[in-house]
């Protein structure tokens, strides 16, 4: 029989759908099986619209691989094809029978056609240097056979075939350098694909696969038996009604699916029609994966189309905000691409992703409200990400997310922000915090003592990127954030006030004199209202605070290490050190550049900062001990 040219333009759009579409040559077995499934949805809709009397429990998918032909197989009994069909179907590239049919019929419920396109038949080609289909269209008396080696086109014959539905033979490639195409025919291979991909596609995929078992009436003898298993679940459990899913199974899938040991802290599943139809099923992690916060790590989660997965990691359905999230989403109306690999960037993926934004988010607060141990534990893990979606967003996602934020404070507990206002004093200004590296080393800083003796809740702020989110966020309900190493604080009295600059404009060439003596280093030397039982602290004046030119200076970028805080190096008028400074100024000034400078120093060790010159601070102090 003569060879058919195809009736696509030319060969060379064969040519690209075999060897461009596809970013995996794994991807024809989805495909493949895709098709048996269409067809056998078809012939369920004729039998529903004709009263037939064929159920879905009729139906099946068939693999068979035999490595020494090199063949794979895979058979169904779904509605087939006549002579006619597979000329336009097969013969037609990207003719699609699917989207017509689905087009005709859009309307029905209870039969999903997955296959949109007509060219996911030829992904066979990227492993098969031979194709053959035989169908037998249903009710119909006649069969036939199409063949083809690829770009050179096809034949179309009579065939026999008992009954109806379609067989495709692939003749599997041989290996080459950096191809291994054997592994498409090992059982193993075959059922990890149909686990990935093809999970949850409603109809049975059966393969013959063989066994060992012990030799009846043997304690040690073995031989081999074939058994059939069937290789996909079918029902995916987000498809269940939520009513019929115990937390163990929710908590079941979560750590088989994503390798778990640990229960996620909570699940969300979700489904919604109108404008944006999907379902959902997501989790809250108990911990973050070891490379969470690594440039490796990649968010996402995993996208079908009506149980057959079109993405691994669909980076677009979540904010980076919410990247920790786990979970899938399934749509049966998603405008795909022709590779079904990819997603257009339209209006109904940003639907979907902005109504499971609001899913996360209302989850996290029930969270927070009802089970705060949890929510503690979720914010010890991911609390991070939450502030750098209000850092990064320059302050844009404020109103979203200020209400998760969570902070250790002075009065020994984890406090949303909203509970620090609630217990604020009527006179309180502002909301307080503290910067360092742990509990422990805020708790101990000078500057806390004022505030504390005043009575006044203080945030601690132990995420190097605490204090970069507060300044974008300016204030929470309409309470403007303040550190306690700001410059004023606004607790003292004016009578407090009025003796402090009385005492500063009397100790005033002191003061100038520690300043100059300190130039480069300070912007002043002053007298601090802040200080009860501490010699010295240090504060800062403007935008940038002592504890974020900390992180800063430990940042790659030249820019960012080259940022300085305006420090002021505080002294308590109540502390010796102030008389012996005083005392020395009259009798010996170069003593009182080695104690400004010692001072300094300690005021650095004590903030966790890095000092210039160990050394010379060493030497000084060993100078005063042995006056």
């Amino acid at each position: 029989m003569a060879t058919k040219k195809f009736k696509a333009e030319s060969k060379r759009l064969l040519e690209m759908m075999i060897n461009s579409i596809y970013t995996h040559k794994e991807i024809f077995l989805r495909e493949l099986i895709s098709n048996a499934s269409d067809a056998m949805d078809k012939l369920y809709f004729k039998s529903m619209s004709e009263n037939i009397g064929i159920t879905r429990s009729d139906m099946a998918i068939k693999i068979e691989a035999d490595k020494d032909a090199r063949t794979l197989t895979i058979t169904d009994n779904g509605i087939g094809m006549t002579k006619e069909e597979l000329e336009n179907n097969l013969g037609t590239i990207a003719k699609s029978g699917s989207l017509a049919f689905k087009t005709e019929n859009e309307k029905t419920e209870d039969v999903n056609i997955i296959g949109q396109f007509g060219v996911g038949f030829y992904s066979a080609f990227m492993v098969a240097k031979k194709v053959t289909v035989i169908s037998k269209a249903y009710g119909s008396d006649e069969a036939y056979i199409w063949k083809s080696e690829g770009v050179d086109g096809y034949t179309i014959e009579e065939a026999e075939k008992s009954s109806y539905g379609t067989q495709i033979i692939l003749e599997i490639k041989d290996n080459a350098e950096e191809e291994n195409y054997d592994e498409f025919l090992t059982p193993f291979k075959i059922k990890s694909l149909i686990r990935k991909y093809s999970d949850y596609i409603r109809y049975p995929i059966m393969m013959d696969t063989e066994h060992e078992k012990l030799k009846e009436g043997s304690e040690n003898e073995y031989e081999k038996e074939i058994v059939t298993e069937t290789l996909n679940s079918m029902t995916p459990i987000w498809k269940k009604a939520k009513s019929e899913i115990t937390d163990e199974e929710y908590n079941g899938f979560y750590k088989d699916k994503y390798y778990d040991y640990d229960e996620p802290l909570a699940h969300i599943h979700t489904r919604t029609e109108g404008t944006a139809t999907y379902t959902a099923l997501m989790y809250i992690p108990a911990k973050a994966p070891y490379d969470y916060y690594s440039k490796n790590y990649e968010k996402g989660l995993t996208l079908y189309s009506s149980g057959v997965m079109i993405m691994e990691k669909c980076a677009d359905l979540l904010p980076d905000y919410f990247s920790f999230v786990r979970g899938l989403v399934d749509s049966e109306d998603l405008s795909l691409n022709i590779s079904r690999e990819m997603l257009q960037h339209d209006r109904q993926l940003k639907l979907i992703a902005k109504s499971l934004e609001k899913s996360i988010k209302n989850e996290l607060k029930k969270l927070q409200k009802n089970d705060r141990e949890k929510y503690e534990k979720f914010f010890d893990a991911f609390g991070t990400q939450i502030k750098y979606g209000i850092y990064e967003s320059f302050g844009a996602n404020k109103d979203s997310l200020q209400e998760l934020l969570m902070f250790k404070s002075s009065f020994g507990t984890y406090t949303t922000l909203e509970e620090y206002v609630s217990r604020m004093k009527e006179e309180q200004k502002y909301i307080y915090f503290a910067s360092g590296s742990s509990v422990a080393r805020i708790e101990a800083l000078p500057q806390t003592e004022m505030v504390k003796d005043k009575g006044y809740e203080i945030l601690y702020f132990t995420d190097h990127v605490d204090e970069f989110t507060i300044q974008m966020m300016h204030d929470y309900s309409g309470k403007e954030f303040k550190s306690v190493s700001a410059d004023d604080l606004g607790l003292e009295t004016e009578a407090e006030k009025e003796e402090l600059k009385k005492t500063e404009e009397d100790n005033k060439e002191l003061f100038d004199f520690m300043t100059e003596k300190l130039s480069g280093k300070v912007k002043a030397v002053k007298l601090s209202q802040r200080l009860k039982t501490h010699p010295v602290c240090i504060t800062s004046e403007g935008m940038l605070s002592v504890e974020m030119e900390k992180v800063l200076s430990a940042m790659p970028e030249e820019q960012a290490r080259s940022a300085k805080a305006q420090k002021i190096l505080e002294i308590n008028a109540e502390h010796p050190i102030f008389a012996k400074l005083k005392s020395l100024y009259e009798t010996d000034k170069d003593a009182v550049a080695s104690y400004a400078d010692i001072l300094y120093t300690q005021a650095l060790l004590i903030e966790g900062m890095a000092i210039d010159d160990p050394v010379g601070f060493t030497n000084k102090l060993c100078e005063i001990m042995a006056k």
